[in-house]
């Protein structure tokens, strides 16, 4: 059974502002959020890490919606505490042309965004968010273990109807 390291965190609620985070991006430069999608609808994914097949096949579904993402100006960013070369694999793997972060201090943001740790600290419970075009919170998914996270279908039609 997978436990769960609790760290003392604030969970992030619709319209708290979303938390500034930097990581570097496979294939170069640096995710700045909620910098880089200010203007737009986006959907930030944290992931457990190439190795989780539950992460994989989140990845893989959003993928497959990536293009119906796009048409309604939703920007997607994935992020992990991997190593370059996991995340560039995951990147590879799954055909992924949405930015794809990597290098997450599992910790930090824990303490920052409230995201549930890994027992051993090492990797971050997936965790979902929906952010507004200004940056603040739609929605917030909190899983402490290997299920329990946004899917994609869903998330595009919650979208659509907060714009309607």
């Amino acid at each position: 059974m997978t436990q769960t390291l609790t760290v003392h965190a604030v969970r992030l609620a619709e319209g708290d502002p979303f938390p500034r985070l930097s990581a570097p991006l496979v294939g170069g430069g640096v995710l700045e959020l909620p910098v880089a999608p200010q203007g737009y609808w986006s959907v930030v994914l944290l992931y457990r890490g190439d190795w989780c097949p539950f992460c994989r096949s989140q990845l893989t579904e959003f993928q497959k919606l990536a293009e119906q993402f796009a048409a309604q100006d939703i920007q997607l960013f994935a992020l992990s505490a991997d190593a370059v070369e996991a995340a560039a694999q995951t990147v590879t793997r799954h055909g992924l042309t949405f930015p794809v972060a990597y290098g997450l201090a599992p910790r930090e943001i824990a303490q920052t965004h409230g995201a549930y740790l890994s027992a051993d600290a090492a990797y971050l419970q997936a965790t979902g968010f929906v952010l507004r075009p200004d940056g603040t919170v739609a929605l917030a998914l909190y899983s402490s273990g290997a299920v329990g996270r946004l899917n994609a279908a869903d998330t595009l039609g919650f979208v659509q109807y907060l714009r309607r």
